[in-house]
């Protein structure tokens, strides 16, 4: 069970399905979405994700792709792509334990900050694990 929420508790969620795509962002929609460097994420079936307390607000921050924060203390939860409807992305830092989905490597480094850093020996990808 992964279990988190927003930073003022308003909005939690929890899910039994198994976390993939376990990954640092580096783009640059997700760096000004989050107000950081980078974010990391991680993927699991939509169907299995489970939201309680107040509902999240939400924003188009693309034309494939949505995004939902509280909109209470304005933390990113998700990332999700029109392109892959089953899926959502969550945000690591979200999670109760973000020990639990730890990053697997680091996708779009093309488009990273040039002091950001990456040395933890992770694999690095310039766009996407597929591009």
């Amino acid at each position: 069970m992964l279990s988190g929420g927003c930073f003022c508790g308003q909005v939690r969620y929890e899910t039994e399905a198994e976390p993939f795509h376990e990954t640092t962002c580096h783009c640059s929609d997700c760096r000004r979405a989050v107000g950081a460097a980078s974010v990391t994420w991680f993927t699991v079936k939509r169907d299995g994700l489970r939201w309680s307390g107040a509902a999240a607000s939400s924003f188009r921050s693309s034309a494939h792709a949505a995004r939902r924060f509280c909109g209470a203390c304005g933390t990113s939860l998700t990332f999700e792509d029109d392109r892959h409807p089953d899926e959502l992305d969550i945000s690591t830092a979200t999670l109760d334990d973000p020990g639990k989905a730890p990053p697997k490597d680091h996708v779009y480094v093309r488009s990273k900050v040039s002091w950001d850093v990456i040395c933890d020996g992770l694999p690095t990808y310039e766009r996407t694990r597929s591009g």
